[in-house]
C-alpha cells in the first residue's frame, strides 16, 4: 500500500520546497477570490477592475470582479487544497492558456508598455510556476463518474438558468421594445460578467440588480458543475460477506478490547486491512470525510499495519480523515500516525461484580426500581438466536413505531439492523406491563466473549417513567446468569465539564462551558445521559476523537452528525441515509 507521507518537517527539501509551492498556488487563488468577491460588492473597485479589460491593460488569472469568477477561484482554491489532482490539471490549462495570451499580447507595442501588463504576466507566470513545482502534492484521486455527472448539471443546469434568468429579465424590462431573443442574448451575457457589451441588447432595459441576481445565479450553477466534477469518490468498496466473517473472526479473538468492536459490522462501512489480515480499520466516507468508529479491529501489534494504508488511502482519494469514539490506548496509536485527539466524553461501563442496589447512594435508583416492578412491568431477557422469528419481527415493529422521529440515527454506537440472524448471540430485552402489553424494548450487542453493548433503546410514548432504568438495573443484576461480567451503557458527552464544573473551585472557564452545556441540553441530551447514567455507578472510559488538522474540525462534526442521523441532507433517497433501526445509544 505504501507509506504515510511525512509531516513537513519530516520532509527531505525537495519536498519541502515542493509542499510551499503548492501552498503558495492555493494562497494565490485565494487572494485572487478574495478581489473578484470584493470588485462584486465594491463597486467602483470592481469598475476599475473592469475598465483594465476594455482598455489596454489585462488582468492575472481568474481576476474578473465578480461572483461568476469569485466562485470559481473559491471553489479552485478549496480543491487545490484538498490535493486534488483534476483541479490541479485544470489550472494548469487555463493558467498555461493564458500565460501564452499574454505573452503574444506583450509582442505588440501597444500591451509591451503598460507596467500592469507586465504585473499580470509575472503574477500569472508564478503561478504557473508553482503549480509545475509542487505537481507532486496534488495527488487526490477523483470519481470517473464525475466527468459525466458535470456534463449532466452543466448542460440541465445552463437550460433553466438561462430560462429564469430571461424570465427575469422580461419581467423587468422597462423597454417593452426587445423581443424574447434579445432578452435571452442579454441575460445569456450577464450569466457570465457583471458589465458585457450591450450593444447587441440595445432594447433591453433592467434595474442593475437583475444583473447582479443572473451573475449570482451563475455563480451558483458554477458551483455545482465544480462540485460534481470535483466530488470527493465514495467509498471503494463496502463490507463484503467475506469482509464480514474475517471481522467476526477477530472480534472472537480480540472482541473483548472495545465495546464498540461489534458495530464495525455495519454494512454501508467499507474495511482497509492490515497487509498481515490481523487488523483492520473500518470506515465510511461522508462529505469527503473518511469517518472511523472506536478502534482498529484485530491485534494491537497490528493496528500500524491497517492505520497506515487508511490514512494513505484517505489522502489519494482526498478524504479527510478523522475517528470518532477511540479509545484511550488506540488514540495513542494514531497519534504516532500525525493524528491529534480531543476527548469527546466517557462511556459509562458497568462491572456487574461491583453493581449493587444496597447502600444508601443507591437509595434513590432502588426505590424507583421497586415501584416499577410493583406495578406489575416484567422483563424478559433472550439471545436473538433463541427469540422465535414472529416475535421477532413483532420487536422489529414495535421498535420502529416506538422510534422517536422519522430520522434514523446511529454510526458508531448501533448497529443498524434488529433482527438480523447474523447477530443472533445479540440480546434482547422485552418489558411487559401487568396485562402482558409490550412497552419497552433494549438490545445490545457482544463485547467480547464476556460483555454487552447496548445498542437499541425502545419505549412506547405513554409507558411509566423510568421503565429503561428498570430494564438495565434487571439486566445487571441478571447478567451472571448469561455469563456476563461487564456492561457498557451510553456515551455521555463532556461528563468531564459538568462534574468538574459543579465542584468548589472550579474555574470560570469551566463553570462557562459547563453552563454552556447546560442550556444546550434543552435541545440535545447532553447533561441528561450523563445524569441518567451516572445513577448506575459506572467506570468512566473516556473516548476520543482523531483529526489531522484543526481547521477540518467543522467539516468533521458536519460529517459525523450526518452519518449518526442528527442532520439529514434534503432529497437524499432513503439508500443514502443508511439502514433501518439504527436509531442507538443516546
Amino acid at each position: 500500500m505504501g507509506e504515510v507521507r511525512p509531516t513537513a518537517a519530516e520532509a527531505p527539501g525537495g519536498a519541502r520546497f515542493s509542499r510551499r509551492a503548492a501552498a503558495g498556488a492555493v494562497w494565490y487563488l485565494r487572494a485572487v477570490a478574495f478581489l473578484n468577491l470584493l470588485g462584486a460588492v465594491w463597486v467602483s473597485f470592481g469598475q476599475d477592475i473592469r475598465r483594465h479589460d476594455t482598455d489596454e491593460f489585462f488582468t492575472p488569472y481568474l481576476l474578473a470582479a465578480g461572483f461568476f469568477s469569485g466562485a470559481f477561484a473559491v471553489f479552485l482554491a478549496i480543491t487545490m487544497r484538498r490535493r486534488k489532482r483534476a483541479a490541479w490539471l485544470l489550472n494548469l490549462v487555463l493558467a498555461g492558456l493564458f500565460l501564452v495570451l499574454f505573452a503574444l499580447l506583450m509582442v505588440l507595442p501597444e500591451y509591451r508598455g503598460h507596467a500592469q501588463n507586465w504585473v499580470s504576466l509575472v503574477l500569472t507566470a508564478a503561478f504557473l510556476a508553482a503549480l509545475l513545482a509542487g505537481r507532486r502534492e496534488f495527488y487526490a484521486k477523483g470519481d470517473r463518474s464525475n466527468v459525466r455527472l458535470a456534463a449532466a448539471v452543466a448542460v440541465g443546469g445552463l437550460v433553466l438558468v438561462s430560462l429564469a434568468a430571461t424570465l427575469l429579465v422580461a419581467a423587468t424590462d422597462t423597454s417593452r421594445a426587445g423581443g424574447f431573443g434579445a432578452r435571452w442574448r442579454y441575460a445569456a451575457t450577464h450569466l457570465v460578467t457583471l458589465t458585457p457589451d450591450d450593444s447587441r441588447a440595445a432594447a433591453v432595459d433592467t434595474p442593475g440588480w437583475v444583473d447582479v441576481i443572473i451573475n449570482i445565479l451563475a455563480a451558483l450553477l458554477l458551483i455545482a458543475v465544480l462540485y460534481a466534477a470535483f466530488r470527493s469518490r465514495r467509498a471503494l468498496a463496502p463490507l463484503t460477506a467475506e469482509d464480514e466473517a474475517r471481522l467476526r473472526e477477530l472480534l472472537a479473538r480480540h472482541g473483548e478490547r472495545d465495546s464498540l468492536g461489534y458495530f464495525a459490522l455495519r454494512r454501508e462501512k467499507s474495511v482497509v486491512w492490515s497487509a498481515s489480515g490481523k487488523a483492520a480499520v473500518p470506515y465510511r466516507v461522508v462529505g469527503g470525510v473518511c469517518l472511523a468508529s472506536g478502534d482498529p479491529i484485530g491485534d494491537p501489534e497490528a493496528w500500524p499495519g491497517a492505520i497506515e494504508p487508511w490514512l494513505l488511502q484517505a489522502r489519494e482519494h482526498g478524504w479527510v480523515p478523522a475517528v470518532m469514539g477511540a479509545g484511550e490506548e488506540a488514540g495513542t496509536v494514531w497519534a504516532r500516525h500525525g493524528l491529534d485527539a480531543l476527548e469527546l466524553g466517557d462511556e459509562a461501563v458497568v462491572e456487574i461484580a461491583e453493581f449493587t442496589l444496597d447502600g444508601r447512594a443507591m437509595r434513590t435508583v432502588r426505590q424507583a426500581y421497586n415501584r416499577v416492578r410493583r406495578a406489575g412491568y416484567e422483563v424478559r431477557i433472550r439471545r436473538h438466536e433463541d427469540v422465535p422469528p414472529e416475535e421477532m419481527a413483532e420487536a422489529v415493529r414495535l421498535a420502529d413505531d416506538w422510534r422517536d422521529g422519522a430520522t434514523e440515527r446511529g454510526f458508531s454506537m448501533a448497529l443498524g439492523r434488529l433482527g438480523d440472524p447474523a447477530d443472533g448471540r445479540c440480546v434482547l430485552l422485552e418489558c411487559a406491563d401487568a396485562e402482558g402489553r409490550p412497552r419497552a424494548l433494549l438490545s445490545f450487542v457482544p463485547w467480547g466473549a464476556g460483555g454487552l453493548s447496548l445498542d437499541l433503546m425502545r419505549r412506547e410514548k405513554d409507558a411509566d417513567n423510568g421503565l429503561t432504568e428498570f430494564m438495565v438495573i434487571d439486566l445487571l443484576q441478571r447478567a451472571g446468569e448469561m455469563g456476563i461480567t461487564q456492561v457498557s451503557l451510553n456515551f455521555a458527552m463532556f461528563r468531564s465539564v459538568f462534574e468538574r464544573g459543579a465542584k468548589l473551585g472550579a474555574g470560570p472557564v469551566l463553570r462557562l462551558w459547563r453552563s454552556l452545556l447546560t442550556f444546550f441540553s434543552r435541545w440535545w441530551q447532553i447533561e441528561s445521559l450523563y445524569r441518567a447514567n451516572a445513577k448506575y455507578r459506572p467506570i468512566w472510559e473516556p473516548r476520543f476523537m482523531l483529526f489531522e488538522k484543526s481547521a477540518d474540525l467543522p467539516r468533521i462534526g458536519l460529517a459525523a452528525a450526518r452519518a449518526e442521523g442528527f442532520l439529514e441532507l434534503p432529497g437524499l433517497p432513503a439508500w443514502a441515509r443508511g439502514h433501518r433501526h439504527l436509531e442507538g445509544r443516546r
